[in-house]
């Protein structure tokens, strides 16, 4: 019998073929990392101090906001420990917690897209029974079921890849834990789990982009159907922020999970771009194509700084 030793910390190697360029990563990303937080978090003041924002649509928002304050907050801070000098260590428990959090924030923000391609579509093709059809009650039930399917999406992933035997070595290469970097270090056939998790991983986006793809489609409709300039304008202006941010959300999925032949070197670029770009990036395609949203910003800045009123 094989003397087989069970793991019980990993060791995060970090992103592929960057030795020596720590110090530059560490400034990089921490840069994004504040800018992510204080971007996100000016979103999250703007529609709380506002009552004009507090519609369905800026309360989706708010809540995509807090997502990607805690999305980035995942990895981050363990990449940003080890790249200013510190122990690469990780434990077993903190790996599995890394794992989840990262795929229940990610789905979570998945079906979220989906919800608010859904408002959307009621908003612009069913304009007069709005907010009969998207009431407080609705909008609670899809939130929190937003969060449920992500938690078990999350789940699954998780156990199917921590109920493999990790006994043999335990250095990842990668600079957090994830499920086709973990499945390498198992002392087990993977081929199978490989497969699964691929169905699982790729089903779930495709299902919530078909759906989305499918409420853009009515949306454009109706919207070419508006007399109004001024009405077509605020329509496109609106959903062209929307559509932005699911682009930049759903790609990153599509190159590091359904990609036939993994690519360390691009899996990681990818995914820091996914994890910290994209989540400091949203805010300001929120805003920047939003007058509301604009608006209540400069007055939570003025309140803030003390700007004098324009």
């Amino acid at each position: 019998m094989r003397n087989l030793s069970v793991v019980t910390e990993f060791v995060l190697l970090g992103i592929p073929h960057t030795e020596g360029l720590e110090t530059m990563l560490f400034v990089l990303f921490l840069s994004f990392y504040i800018f992510t937080l204080m971007g996100n978090l000016l979103i999250l003041l703007a529609i709380i101090s506002s009552t004009r924002l507090h519609t369905p649509m800026y309360f989706f928002l708010c809540k995509l906001s807090i997502f990607d304050i805690f999305f980035p907050s995942v990895s981050s801070p363990k990449m940003l420990f080890y790249l200013s000098g510190n122990s690469r260590a990780i434990s077993y428990g903190g790996c599995v917690s890394q794992l989840f959090f990262y795929h229940f924030l990610g789905c979570t923000e998945c079906f979220l897209y989906t919800v608010m391609a859904y408002d959307r579509f009621v908003a612009i093709c069913f304009p007069l029974r709005y907010t009969i059809i998207m009431s407080h009650r609705v909008c609670a039930i899809l939130a929190a079921g937003t969060s449920f399917f992500g938690c078990i999406q999350a789940t699954f992933l998780t156990t199917l890849t921590f109920q493999l035997p990790y006994c043999g070595p335990n250095e990842v290469d990668y600079y957090f834990c994830d499920i086709p970097v973990m499945l390498k270090l198992a002392c087990a056939d993977t081929s199978a789990l490989e497969m699964v998790g691929f169905i699982s991983v790729g089903l779930m986006p495709l299902s919530c982009f078909l759906l989305i793809l499918t409420s853009y489609s009515c949306i454009v409709h109706s919207i070419l159907q508006i007399r109004s300039t001024e009405g077509r304008r605020r329509a496109f202006s609106t959903c062209s922020a929307h559509l932005m941010a699911i682009l930049l959300s759903f790609m990153p999925v599509v190159l590091i999970y359904l990609q036939p032949t993994p690519n360390p070197w691009l899996n990681a670029t990818v995914q820091v771009l996914n994890n910290l770009v994209t989540p400091m990036l949203n805010p300001l395609i929120y805003s920047l194509r939003n007058k509301d949203v604009k608006y209540s910003l400069r007055k939570v800045l003025q309140q803030v700084a003390f700007l004098p009123e324009k």
